[in-house]
């Protein structure tokens, strides 16, 4: 993970390299799909440690917040969100939530299981193995042993020898140019999901007109006396029938297509774009967590020193002035100890910026899916729509009367 010349600030990872790592599947477990479901229970499966386990949100949520403490200074994805659930699931929008944030919790640890730092940690190795009856508390014993990265990386009290001497302004293009693409790619999952959305509402209206076709096919009202010179309905509703199954393919592919734009794009765009919050999120925490502790510290030690000045000009009580001291040393050494983290922060921060650079590489495979989809989509329905055309003939065929056409006589 380090450059060719030995930096440790350096991540050589291309985003091939990060998804080799593992990948991790996240189901839920079938015998707790039942309607009389109390929580939801998933199957977590890494391929990297060839291992399954019994995960629920709880267990999950607990994990969030420990890499949150652990490794305060990178680039934690965010949990979907927790909703309890209420009743039995038999209402369409429930079981819709619990795919959604099935699908969101298999991003979350994927990208977790993925990252270079994350994926060593026993933190994330526990979770994808220990087979135990209580994952929370073996998490937190890991946590208690190791603390926080600060205190744990050999390098993070030196960080600071590292950094490139324009470390705050490669950070704010950095910051910018994320913020920007994410915006344009958050527009874009939108339109891909109004097209996902189509393609089903495309499925839903063939297969409605297929069955008013076979409706049609199927009506038994005689033909009145007054028609039978000339009419040929009966005839037209016997291919109106035949024709309410090339409707109910068309719908299927339909269907499907609007699932494979769900899975194969939207799915890529999701994990791409929890991926560049997850680094807004980061910078964030940098601003209004180390940076603001900094600044306040150094207000509060200029506050001490203001008051140490004015206990020399002043007259005080021996023990006031000792303990006076003894603060200030105190406020000293926290302001160096949050200047090192400050700059350890940084230095993480340019490690992330890395990584999340590293994921842009994934832009043009998202792309490249939404076009192979597209291609393959309307081929098929093109394949469809021509197997129909002889049918079409064949019914126009049928439509038309070797009668005379009606006389309408004076």
């Amino acid at each position: 993970m380090e450059s060719a010349q030995g930096s440790p600030l350096v991540v050589a990872q291309s985003v091939a390299q990060l998804l080799e790592r593992d990948t991790v599947q996240v189901e839920l477990i079938p015998e707790k799909k039942g309607l009389f479901l109390k929580h939801v229970e998933y199957q977590v499966t890494s391929q990297r440690f060839k291992i399954s386990v019994y995960r629920r949100y709880n267990n999950f949520d607990v994990l969030h917040e420990i890499l949150l403490q652990r490794f305060a200074y990178r680039t934690v994805p965010a949990l979907p969100p927790k909703r309890k659930l209420k009743g039995v699931l038999t209402s369409l929008s429930e079981r819709e939530f619990i795919e959604g944030r099935r699908r969101a919790l298999r991003r979350f640890i994927n990208i977790v299981a993925r990252h270079p730092f994350f994926s060593e940690d026993e933190l994330v190795k526990t979770f994808l193995t220990f087979n135990g009856s209580d994952v929370q508390s073996k998490l937190r014993e890991a946590y208690k042993e190791t603390g926080d990265e600060f205190m744990t990386n050999r390098i993070a009290t030196q960080a600071k020898d590292f950094l490139p001497l324009d470390v705050q302004g490669l950070f704010a293009s950095s910051r910018e140019l994320i913020r920007n693409i994410f915006s344009s790619f958050h527009k874009l999952r939108a339109r891909v999901d109004r097209m996902s959305e189509r393609s089903k509402e495309t499925s839903t209206d063939l297969q409605m007109f297929g069955k008013e076709l076979s409706t049609m096919g199927s009506e038994a009202s005689p033909v009145p006396a007054l028609a039978l010179g000339h009419c040929t309905w009966g005839t037209v509703q016997q291919s109106l029938k035949g024709l309410s199954g090339a409707f109910a393919l068309l719908a299927d592919k339909a269907a499907e297509q609007g699932r494979r734009e769900e899975d194969e794009v939207l799915e890529k765009l999701d994990l791409f774009l929890d991926v560049l919050q997850s680094y807004k999120n980061l910078c964030e925490r940098h601003e209004k967590g180390i940076l603001h502790e900094h600044q306040r510290a150094l207000q509060k030690y200029s506050l001490m020193k203001k008051q140490s000045m004015s206990s020399v000009t002043q007259p005080k009580e021996q023990a006031a002035v000792e303990q006076l001291e003894s603060r200030i040393v105190q406020q000293e050494n926290a302001i160096q100890t949050m200047e090192l983290r400050n700059y350890f922060s940084l230095f993480c921060l340019h490690q992330e910026t890395q990584l999340v650079f590293a994921y842009l590489q994934i832009a043009p495979h998202i792309l490249e899916a939404l076009v192979r989809s597209q291609i393959l989509a309307h081929r098929e329905m093109g394949e469809l729509w021509t197997i129909l055309q002889p049918k079409m003939s064949h019914l126009l065929e049928s439509s038309k009367s070797d009668s005379p056409p009606p006389h309408t006589g004076q």
